[in-house]
């Protein structure tokens, strides 16, 4: 369940959710739920999730990826343009602007709904497009904790889900499901994702590896509300267990509505991207 949506999210997404029911509506869901199975409420819950984050049609934000490696640190600044797609799933772009060794690279990702996902990356040291292969998808992006499949958008259909329970994360009511990737060239055996209960905004997730060991968790934070609709994390925190590293987004200058449309994500604008 990737959240970033896109990074972002989504940079999952990276799932960034609409306003709550109305109580009646809440209680009586909430009742529906208990007679489920956990596959079945954990798709209820899923569906919740995209159908609260519709009609967004286009966005824009500006974005700072610090990384953290034992004592050193990074900073690179990029540009984020989004498009909502009918019927499938979300395009992204990602463009850096800073530090100079990467500026002017670009990130275009195609999510699917039910179809292997399309990324691209433009480097311009090289004046060329490399299309990223499905099964290098668990590979880092960029030398970040996040990896390229980490950066689509949360499609529901992606996934096969469990809930798991329900559990109190800083002070918010949350279920607790998992969601297991169709996609076998994943690098994910799993996704454990806390979920609140009042905006079904996603707070935490847990990666497991393909051996079923804790990789990664990412957690997100510090969520605003935009058109009055759509919620959105200002704060991304992704940590590697295995190596110490830790990766963290902020963004900021959110837009929606901006124009952007088809044309604006093929891989003649990757090459455009500035």
């Amino acid at each position: 369940m990737t959240i970033i949506k896109p990074l972002a999210l989504s940079i999952s997404l990276a799932f960034s959710l609409l306003l709550p029911l109305p109580s009646t509506a809440q209680e009586t869901s909430s009742a529906a739920t208990q007679q489920l199975s956990p596959q079945a409420k954990g798709l209820t819950i899923a569906k919740e999730m995209k159908a609260r984050d519709r009609g967004w049609q286009d966005s824009s934000a500006d974005m700072e990826m610090v990384l953290h490696s034992g004592k050193r640190e990074s900073r690179r600044e990029m540009r984020i343009l989004a498009l909502e797609v009918a019927d499938d799933g979300d395009k992204s772009m990602t463009i850096f602007d800073s530090p100079n060794d990467v500026k002017g690279t670009a990130f275009l990702s195609f999510t699917h709904t039910n179809a292997m996902d399309d990324q691209w990356l433009y480097l311009p040291a090289l004046k060329r497009v490399k299309r990223i292969s499905s099964k290098n998808k668990s590979g880092p992006f960029m030398g970040s904790e996040f990896a390229y499949e980490d950066l689509n958008s949360f499609e529901v259909e992606q996934y096969d889900y469990r809930w798991l329970r329900d559990e109190t994360v800083d002070g918010q009511d949350c279920f607790v499901i998992e969601s297991t990737p169709r996609d076998q060239y994943s690098g994910y055996r799993k996704q454990v994702a806390w979920v609140d209960k009042t905006h079904y905004r996603v707070l935490k997730i847990d990666f497991y590896d393909r051996k079923d060991t804790l990789l990664k968790t990412l957690t997100l934070s510090d969520y605003k509300l935009h058109l009055d609709k759509f919620w959105r994390p200002t704060t991304q925190s992704m940590v590697n267990h295995k190596n110490q590293r830790r990766t963290e987004v902020f963004l900021r200058n959110y837009q929606f509505g901006t124009g952007l449309d088809e044309s604006d994500f093929t891989e003649n604008s990757l090459k455009r991207a500035r």
